[in-house]
């Protein structure tokens, strides 16, 4: 595959996008070779006639100038001199009429021609030997070249890029219809334009030097042709007639098929452009020293009767010039600088030719129409097909008339070369191209601004740091030390004051008084300030006295404690009735019998605490403490009481209450209560560890009359009210098994408890706890197997109530007797060793408490109440005739064991500890016969009472 290289060299071209053909009118000026104009009147020469910046005059008005004189010197970058086009004197230097659109004014100078037409001093060279790059860069910058075949870029600027040239192309393509200005050069002025190039190649050594001329101007083609024959890197090609391959963009993707980048330069891929008509100035100002002053410029139109190129001064105004080539204007005229695709319409004709000026069209109203009333867009895009940098023309237009310039921006709008090509197209005669240079002048307007408000915000800070820092110096001089008086004014002042002290002695002493009253009066008024703290002292000294005297009040009071502390113990117990009463009143309100057993508990506890603390105060009086405990054993019975009469008040609101859960709260509450009773009991001996007999007997029937005490007040707390509701049977009957059920087990365990063996020794508390535990677990179990007896069916017809209560009385008479027959069984066998009393009347107490609850819970659950409607007098006989049995059976067992005659309750309590063998296997085996027979017999019945009352 050919490299690029080879194929530049081979001749091969290449297209660019877009393009139009407007019909050519280039046959109207190139007809005649170049000719030249008669001089002005004057000539108008603005300062800035290209891109970049003025230069500083060197001239005044009224100076008299020769042609080739520099006019101005170049400042800063991208600035150009301008030089005297003829000989003449400087007659004004004012804004004038600009070549632009707009014709907005610019500094010029106005140069009146004296006809001499006399040259300054010129330096020409035959060659360029002995000259460098910059030498001839310098030259160039001086002759004040630019480009003269667009936008006017300065010459030295291109040929001092610092980037690699590989491809210098010469522009000789002229793609305007009407200009044939670089056509005529060409024809007459080719040797010079090849030198110009070869200055350019000595500067940028490219690789080839490319000339693009269109195939519609032979003559031109192979003058140039002719001209390079002798330079072998010089191309010139001949390439097709399409509007706009004069584009510099355009030229160079024909020739090099490389494509500038958007928002780039030529110099970015390696090429850089040169005009013909720059390259001829180039050949002039380095080999003839001339700068320059003058260029070709094509005069066409119908309404020119000599249409040509002429050499015109630069200055010229556009009135001589059309006017030296016959001009006759027709109504509407225009007069156009530049072509008719690129160019603008001049507003007045008094608009000077400048450095890119090279056409001036005159044309007519047939030959050129005025354009019509702009119309909507019709959204064909005919202008995106033709625009040659591949732009949205429409898009760009929209944008630029909503003023939307970042947009622009966006939409790249400074890579449009303003070629026409689009309003050429366009139907509805938008004039696209006039809406993109207005709004590239506003956008750069607006840079220009962003420009000066930064500088003038950099000169603000500048001027705000320099004022602070001034205002900061005067501040830091203000703060100096005054300067010192000299030695001798001080000496002088103090010599002339010991005078005037020397002379005034009486005044002197007077002040002196003076002074020492002040001072005294200042020491006066000092102590006067100073606070009295004898208050203070005399109220401390009171406090001290006062905490002395309690101190000995305190230390007496101790030593009289004795009858103090029986004052404090009374206290204390009527605080701990106090509290059971609280207790007794808010737990009334109670309905569950558990919590009033807790209630009971607390207010035992309370009770024995109280009784406590007199026992401490006085050990040695043991009547005193028996009275304590008493007293103790008296407020926890109160506080038994109390719950249990709570919950019997409370059975008006609660229909119906579970008969075994009150009967396991009210045991809860007994047991401690006995518990309470029975550690105040070895308190109140604890220094005498061999108690008096007599004692211990006293307590155990204290203990005695307490737990029937509390039987009995059972029993009539229990007793139905009037507002009870009906009972279920078989709740009652359920209840009254429990109830005998532990009755017998209570009267078993009281033998099993209170008839020691003759090896035993005195019973540890904790075991007794756990014997007394051990027989409400049996007692329990009873209750259960009772329940699966006696638990009558759901079809059992009241019982006659008569009944009922005969066969409770008789249950409850046996349950005492049986209780009674196991407190009698207690006498000691001949070999028994004495027992503690205490002890003994301990386990007495709590069988007879047991029994006595049984016979109450059975008191408590048989007797009817007044509403309880009747009952079935055949299952009432029943549960009878069982509670009989049970009852005969308990007693019977209780007269086989072996006894003494009965004690009295003095002997029990001292001392006669003997326990029998239990039940033989024998005995329990034929019990739990009974048992079972019973049962049958009960479920027997209740089926046939259940089919009876079916048919």
């Amino acid at each position: 595959m050919e490299t690029l290289l080879e194929q530049i060299e081979s001749g091969k071209l290449w297209q660019f996008p877009g393009g139009i053909h407007p019909p050519e009118q280039k046959s109207l000026s190139n007809q005649a070779a170049i000719g030249s104009l008669p001089l002005p009147e004057y000539l108008v020469l603005p300062l800035k006639q290209h891109i970049g910046a003025n230069g500083q005059l060197l001239v005044n008005k009224g100076e008299h100038v020769l042609k080739g004189q520099v006019l101005t010197q170049p400042g800063t970058n991208w600035s150009l001199p301008i030089h005297a086009p003829t000989s003449g004197t400087i007659t004004d230097i004012k804004p004038m009429p600009s070549a632009h659109p707009s014709a907005m004014p610019e500094l010029s100078i106005v140069l009146t021609p004296d006809g001499d037409d006399t040259w300054c001093e010129l330096e020409t060279r035959a060659s360029l030997d002995g000259l460098d790059n910059k030498a001839l860069i310098d030259i160039i910058h001086h002759a004040g070249i630019a480009g003269m075949g667009g936008a006017g870029f300065p010459t030295y600027v291109k040929a001092d890029s610092a980037k690699t040239i590989e491809y210098l192309v010469v522009n000789g393509v002229e793609c305007e219809p009407y200009i044939t200005a670089d056509d005529m050069l060409m024809r007459e002025h080719a040797k010079d334009i090849i030198r110009g190039m070869e200055v350019m190649m000595s500067i940028l050594s490219p690789q080839y030097a490319l000339v693009g001329i269109e195939d519609n101007k032979p003559e031109a083609l192979a003058a140039m042709q002719q001209a390079a024959k002798h330079n072998s890197k010089i191309l010139v090609r001949s390439i097709p007639t399409k509007y706009p391959s004069g584009g510099e963009k355009q030229l160079i993707k024909v020739l090099t098929s490389k494509e500038v980048p958007s928002g780039g330069i030529p110099a970015d891929v390696g090429v850089l452009v040169q005009n013909v008509g720059t390259l001829f100035a180039v050949s002039e100002a380095v080999y003839e020293g001339k700068p320059l002053i003058e260029r070709v410029v094509t005069v066409t139109g119908n309404t020119i009767h000599k249409p040509q190129n002429v050499w015109a001064l630069l200055g010229t105004e556009v009135k001589h010039l059309v006017y030296s080539q016959g001009f006759t204007p027709v109504e509407n005229q225009r007069v156009i600088m530049g072509g008719p695709m690129m160019g603008f319409t001049l507003p007045t004709v008094r608009i000077p030719v400048v450095k890119t000026t090279n056409c001036i069209l005159a044309p007519d109203n047939q030959e050129l129409a005025v354009a019509g009333q702009e119309q909507a867009c019709i959204r064909c895009s005919a202008c995106a097909d033709a625009c040659p940098q591949t732009l949205l023309p429409q898009q760009l237009q929209w944008f630029a008339k909503g003023q939307e310039y970042d947009k622009l921006e966006e939409y790249n709008l400074f890579d449009c070369i303003e070629c026409g090509a689009c309003s050429y197209v366009c139907p509805s005669e938008i004039p696209l191209v006039q809406y993109y240079r207005v709004a590239k002048a506003e956008i750069r307007e607006q840079k220009l601004e962003k420009v000066k408000a930064e500088r003038a915000k950099e000169r603000f800070e500048a001027r705000k740091a320099r004022l602070e820092r001034e205002q900061e110096e005067r501040q830091n001089r203000h703060k100096r030390p005054a300067r010192s008086a000299p030695a001798k004014d001080k000496a002088k002042v103090s010599e002339a004051l010991e005078r005037v002290k020397q002379k005034r002695p009486e005044q002197s002493a007077v002040q002196a008084a003076i002074e020492r009253a002040k001072a005294k009066k200042a020491e006066g008024d000092t102590s006067a300030l100073e606070p009295d703290n004898s208050a203070v002292a005399l109220e401390r000294a009171k406090r001290k006295e006062q905490a002395r005297k309690y101190k000995e009040e305190k230390a007496g009071s101790d030593k009289g404690s004795a009858p103090k502390d029986a004052v404090a113990a009374a206290i204390a117990r009527a605080k701990a009735k106090k509290a059971a009463q609280t207790a007794d009143s808010v737990e009334s309100q109670e309905q569950d019998p558990r919590k009033a057993a807790v209630a009971a508990a607390i207010a035992r506890a309370k009770a024995k605490k109280s009784g406590d603390e007199p026992k401490l105060g006085s050990e040695d009086d043991p009547r005193k403490a028996a009275v304590a405990a008493a007293i103790a054993r008296a407020k926890a019975k109160k506080a038994e009481q109390d719950p249990e009469q709570n919950s019997a008040s409370g059975s008006d609101d609660v229909k119906t209450d579970d008969p075994r859960k009150a009967a396991v709260a009210a045991a809860i509450a007994r047991a401690k209560a006995k518990k309470a009773a029975k550690g105040d009991e070895p308190e109140a001996a604890v220094e005498d560890d061999s108690a008096d007999p007599r004692k211990a007997a006293v307590a155990a029937a204290i203990a005695r009359a307490k737990a029937k005490k509390a039987a009995k007040d059972a029993e009539q707390l229990e007793e139905p009210t009037v507002d009870d509701e009906p009972e279920d049977p078989r709740k009652a009957a359920v209840a009254a098994a429990i109830a005998r059920a532990k009755a017998k087990k209570a009267a078993k365990d009281a033998e099993q408890v209170e008839e020691p063996t003759v090896d035993d020794e005195p019973e540890d508390p904790r075991k007794a706890a756990v014997a007394a535990a051990i027989a409400r677990a049996k007692a329990k179990k009873a209750a259960k197997d009772a329940e699966h007896v006696e638990e009558p069916t759901v079809d059992d017809e009241p019982e006659d109530p008569r009944k009922a209560a005969v066969a409770a009385a008789i249950a409850r008479a046996k349950a005492k007797k049986a209780a009674k027959d196991a407190e009698h069984v207690e006498e000691p066998t001949v070999d028994d060793e004495p027992e503690d009393p205490r002890k003994a009347a301990v386990a007495a107490a709590i069988a007879r408490a047991k029994a006595k609850k049984a016979a109450k819970d059975a008191e408590h659950v048989e007797e009817p109440t007044v509403d309880t409607e009747p009952e079935d007098p055949r299952k009432a006989a029943v549960a009878a005739a069982i509670a009989r049995a049970k009852a005969k059976k308990a007693a019977k067992e209780a007269e086989q064991e072996p006894v003494v005659d009965d004690k009295t309750e003095e002997d029990v309590s001292s001392g006669s500890d003997t326990q029998t063998d239990a039940l033989s296997p024998e005995d329990k085996r034929k019990a739990a016969i009974r048992a079972a027979v019973e049962r049958a017999k009960a479920k027997k019945k209740a089926q046939e009472q259940e089919g009876n009352d079916l048919s």
